[in-house]
């Protein structure tokens, strides 16, 4: 399934002082980035893709269209995704991250504006963010392959050299065969002196019941 990046606005960011605390610098712990669709009808969104930069926490919410009579809303489709799973290291600190619908706590059609909320409550990383921010939705359906149908009903110009003539069983008959097989073994399972016809035993007689083989 193909993808196509959604043209956007990413406007400047925005800091916020509550939830968080600050640090000896009096920096926030909390930014928001609003991302805007100036050109694009709402759309369903598939996947974001961006570079980490000392974010420890990301929360993403999204205005949907709803209908005509009905004024638009917000809607929190992704709460506190960990970034940065130890505040004391840098791990995950500059990774790649790819987030995708499924990962959402809600629908992600009719998408309108997005708004990420970054959270970082260490005062270790004073400076945090994410680039290189791109968004995509679902492109157009590749062509479906026409595969033989050999498995079904293949037509003539599809249809395998017979199977007898590779010196292969016919698979009709495999299959009443197999049939045959299994219930005789279910037979001879049910009947357990008929398993021990043609062995030999111990003793060196041959357990025909009555015969003997000394």
């Amino acid at each position: 399934m193909s993808r196509v990046s959604v043209p956007c606005h990413v406007k400047g960011t925005v800091s916020l002082q509550v939830g968080d605390m600050r640090s000896s610098q009096g920096r926030p712990g909390v930014l928001v980035i609003d991302v805007t669709f100036p050109n694009v009808a709402p759309f369903e969104l598939q996947e974001i893709t961006f570079k980490n930069y000392y974010t420890a926490f990301l929360s993403i919410r999204v205005r949907q269209h709803t209908s005509v009579h009905t004024p638009t809303k917000w809607v929190t489709c992704l709460r506190n995704y960990c970034l940065m799973p130890d505040p004391h290291s840098e791990e995950g600190a500059q990774d790649y991250v790819s987030l995708f619908k499924h990962q959402m706590l809600c629908d992600m059609s009719k998408i309108l504006e997005l708004r990420l909320i970054l959270r970082q409550p260490s005062p270790l990383w004073l400076s945090f963010t994410v680039e290189e921010l791109q968004i995509y939705h679902q492109g157009p359906k590749s062509p479906s392959v026409a595969f033989p149908k050999w498995l079904s009903h293949p037509v003539p110009c599809e249809q395998p050299p017979p199977l007898p003539e590779q010196g292969l069983p016919d698979p009709s008959r495999v299959s009443s065969e197999v049939q045959q097989m299994w219930a005789l073994t279910e037979m001879v399972r049910a009947n357990h002196t008929s398993t021990r016809i043609g062995r030999f035993d111990v003793d060196g007689c041959y357990d025909l019941n009555l015969l003997s083989y000394t």
